[in-house]
This record gives structure tokens, sequence and C-alpha cells, in this order.
């Protein structure tokens, strides 16, 4: 059986669904990687709970999709963490069904390849003696002459990288990603996600070789399930239904009802799911729209400044093999849309059904409603394959095939605005301390898919009274992305003041119910 992001079946509503109230100690919205984590943890202790997913299947960003038996990924998902707790879900979900691959990956930039990381003597060779000379020139300057505040992307780049090399190997790619200006683009990006990244680490692992803490970036290999990282999500799914919990998908949050204190209970399809915990991983915008009452106008103005940039992927399925080695292509090249290629071969050969063919994922970043998101498929596929050959990687006489799949709200936008509007969400939430954003857009943090289950599972220990963890302190800590994670499941514990020794299960008797009005 093929193991990916498969579609799930809703459990039918019952007759007169529309006035049954149905009850679980936990309700969560969305069974993406954080949803399905914070269940299992849930699970393992006991716990049962209702998971509301509006797709027809689970994984959310991370599933697998599947077309004629080719697997792709919305985008590449390495297995990579520094967290004990993370490491060991992955390990008892997938077992042996995970593989160790090698990483490669390269910059297009000028219709040249660059090693990705940079690595001093293939930029080198790539730039000319006399650019790479400027680099450096500029390199030293910024660092002899060091700038004010860095309160934006662009300033922050320059800072550590020079002038030169921040253009030539950062403001096109980040700006095709985003749709801004770096200068748009908060500093706090960058120092959550490339900390650690500079032109000495760079030397440091040319010269000694990568170190076990380097960056995150650096790293040269990961693990990867056999059939894509949806294997991860829908066995997830499986033992969480074991556990006795409820997955419902095809069932989209349309209101969350709450009042002073306390959420009350959510509505999806009709129905109403009360509970005495609710963890959510929608956009924040959404679940600030979706409040029953509507929220106070302060709190809808901070929901409105929150951002998202938009994904879509072109799947080409092309006769031929060994067609490039890398994992991935960052493609710096301003005169094409697509932003990032991936060869699924590449990441696994368990993903191509037909050994004499390729699968790749042509990835273009956009806004909901814009030119490139409500064009045909037809278009896209053509576009994809014009622009393949334009970068010259293949010829697209062999594209045989193609499909295209698109992610809303892929990437929350750190713009100069969402800090603030974040701070008044937090503030709001103390009023409804049995509500828990965990996630990627359940946070609006731009989180790896360990971070994101890593909030899952604190979110989890809140609830079964293991812990206070303060979910938003997790994404602060500095050393997250690139360096990896430096939590220990002792740091993890000393994050919470009560640190009780024996966990207490949430009861789910009919005590625990919450008052109905």
């Amino acid at each position: 059986m093929l193991e990916t992001s498969r579609e799930i079946d809703v459990v039918s509503t019952p007759e007169g669904g529309q006035d049954e109230d149905s009850f679980a100690p936990v309700v969560i919205i969305g069974a993406g990687p954080a949803g399905l984590t914070t269940a299992y943890e849930l699970g393992r202790h006991g716990t049962t709970c209702t998971v509301l997913e509006q797709d027809s299947c689970v994984g959310g960003l991370a599933r697998t999709e599947v077309y004629k038996g080719y697997c792709f990924d919305i985008g590449g998902h390495r297995f990579f963490t520094k967290v004990k707790s993370v490491q060991q879900m992955w390990s008892e979900v997938l077992g042996s069904d995970f593989l160790r691959r090698s990483r490669l990956s390269r910059i297009y930039y000028q219709s040249k390849f660059f090693q990705y990381p940079v690595e001093p003597m293939n930029a080198l060779r790539g730039l000319g003696i006399v650019e790479s000379a400027l680099c450096a020139i500029s390199y030293l300057r910024a660092r002899l002459t060091p700038g004010g505040n860095e309160t934006n992307l662009e300033d922050w780049l320059v800072a550590r990288f020079g002038n030169r090399l921040y253009r030539t190997f950062f403001k096109t790619y980040t700006e095709k990603v985003w749709g801004i200006s770096c200068r748009e683009i908060s500093a706090d990006w960058a120092a959550q996600r490339i900390r650690g990244l500079s032109v000495m680490s760079v030397l440091k692992k040319a010269f000694t070789g990568p170190s076990s803490d380097g960056p995150k970036t650096l790293i040269q290999e990961f693990d990867y399930p056999s059939k894509g990282p949806g294997m991860m999500w829908t066995r997830t799914h499986d033992r969480v239904l074991a556990q006795g919990s409820k997955v419902l998908t095809g069932m989209g949050a349309e209101r969350i009802c709450w009042e002073p204190g306390r959420v009350t209970s959510v509505w999806a399809g009709g129905r109403s799911f009360s509970a005495n915990h609710f963890v959510s991983t929608m956009p924040i915008r959404e679940l600030i729209q979706r409040l029953d009452p509507a929220p106070p106008d302060w709190v809808l103005r901070a929901g409105e400044q929150f951002r998202y940039r938009d994904f879509l992927t072109v799947a080409l399925i092309v006769k031929g093999v060994d067609l490039f080695p890398d994992n991935w292509i960052y493609v710096h090249d301003p005169n094409v849309k697509v932003g990032r290629i991936q060869n699924f071969n590449n990441w696994s050969p368990q993903m191509v059904p037909d050994t004499s063919t390729t699968c790749l994922g042509l990835e273009y970043f956009c806004f909901e409603g814009d030119s490139l998101w409500t064009s045909s498929d037809e278009d896209l596929v053509a576009l994809a394959r014009q622009e393949i050959a334009k970068l010259g990687l293949i010829d697209p006489t062999k594209v045989i095939d193609g499909t295209v799949v698109r992610a809303p709200k892929a990437y929350p936008v750190y713009d100069d605005g969402y800090q603030e509007a974040l701070k008044q969400i937090r503030l709001f939430l103390q009023q409804v301390p049995n509500l828990q954003l965990v996630g990627r857009n359940g946070m609006h943090r731009y989180n790896n898919q360990d971070h994101s289950m890593l909030t899952g599972m604190l979110a989890a220990r809140n609830i079964l009274g293991q812990g206070q963890f303060d979910l938003w302190e997790v994404n602060a800590d500095t050393d997250y992305h690139e360096d990896g994670f430096r939590l220990t499941e002792e740091e993890i514990r000393q994050m919470d003041a009560t640190q009780p020794l024996i966990p207490s299960r949430v009861r789910d008797d009919e005590a625990a119910r919450p008052r109905r009005d």
C-alpha cells in the first residue's frame, strides 16, 4: 500500500447533527505536524481528543501529494533535529522506513551553479577573481564599519556579509520568495532562520569540515521517509485513532465560541465540539475572524495585520534519470519566476514508480489571487516546462506530464507590523487561557517541522498538568533554527516552575464537561 498523504473519510454526522454537541477533553484545530503531535502526546498519556481538519487529508504542508503514482512534497522536508523527544517520535512512528540522505543543494546565479552553503573556492571560481575581490572588500568594509539598528533583513544581511555578497546570494531569491523588498522584512526572520550562518562559519567549514553543533544550514546529511513526509503523518493519524481519539477531515473550524475566561466550543460541519481545552494551528488572522462573539476592535485590528505568502508546486514528470545531482536548487535568476526546484528522485528513489523517469517539483511563490495563483494548471505546466528549459537543466521535449498543487498561507510574513500585532494577540489570549496556539501559522512563526512538533508536545504537557510551559518563549529561543535546537529535556523542564513529579491526566468523565449555556 502506498503510505503517503491519503484522503481520510469524514466520520458521518449523526441525524440531527446540527444540534449535536460532541464533547472531548481536548479539541485540536488542524491535523498538520503540530496538531497531530499534540494529539499523539496526549494519547500516550491516556487522554483522548478530537482533531478537526479542513482538508481531506492530514499532514498540512508536510503532506505528500501523489499523482499517477509519483510522490512529491509541498516543498522539501528534511528530518533533522536536536530535540530528543522529536527524534524519538519520528523513530517510534517510522522506524526502518527512514532513509539517510546526503544533502546537495546549489544556487543558480548568472547561468552558473554555486554550492549552497557557499564554499569559498567554488564561489571564487564562479564569480571570478575580480568580483570575488570586490565581495571581500565589501565584506571587510561592513565588518569594520558596523551600521546602526538592524531592524530589517537587508541591514541584517549586509552587516554580516557585506553589500556585494548580499546582492549576489540573498536579495533576488529572498524577494522572489516573499514578494516584498528585503527592507520590508523584519530582521527577526534572519535571526530565526539563518542565525549562526556567516562568512566565518563558512570558512571554518571549508577548512575543518562541519561540526555536529554548527549551523543547521551546513548539515550534510538528513533523514527522510522512503515515500515522503506524508508517511509520518498518515501513520501518526492511525496511531492517534488507535489511542481512542478522533480525526475528522473536511471539518474546518467555522466558529470558535468563547466568553471571558475560556473558549467553550468550536463549530465545524454544522456540529458543535465542546471541550475543556483547545489547541489551534489555524492562521491567526482566520482564528480571530471566526471568534464568536467578535472580540474587541483592537483584537480584530491586530488580526488583520497578519500577512501570508502563498505557494504552488508544478510537478513535472520527465523521461530520463540522473538529470542533475541536487536534492534541490535555489534559482536566483530574476528572469524566471520559479524560485526553487526539487528533484524527488534524489530525495528517495521510492518516490518514483517508473525508474526510467524523474519527478521534478518547480516551486513558485505567489499571493492568493494574483496572476500566478489564478493561472490554469495547463498554463502553469507550460510555464514550468519553458523555464526549466531556459535554465538549461533539461530538454523540454522530455517532459511527458505534469500537475499543480496550490498551498495557501504557506509562509507567515515577517513584516514591520507583525510583532506589534502578535503582542496584541498574546494579550487577548490571556483572557482565554484554555486556548493554546501551536505550529507555523498558529503562532505566525516560520517554523521547521520539528519546531512545530515541539510546540505541540509542550502544549500537550500543559494540558496534562506536566508543566506550565510558555510556548512563545520556546519560539523566542535564539539558538533554535540554523544552530539546531539547544533545548535538552532538562532545559525544557526548567522552563516550568512547577515540574510535577507525577503527571496528571485530563479527566474525560461527565464531571469534566464544561458548563453549557
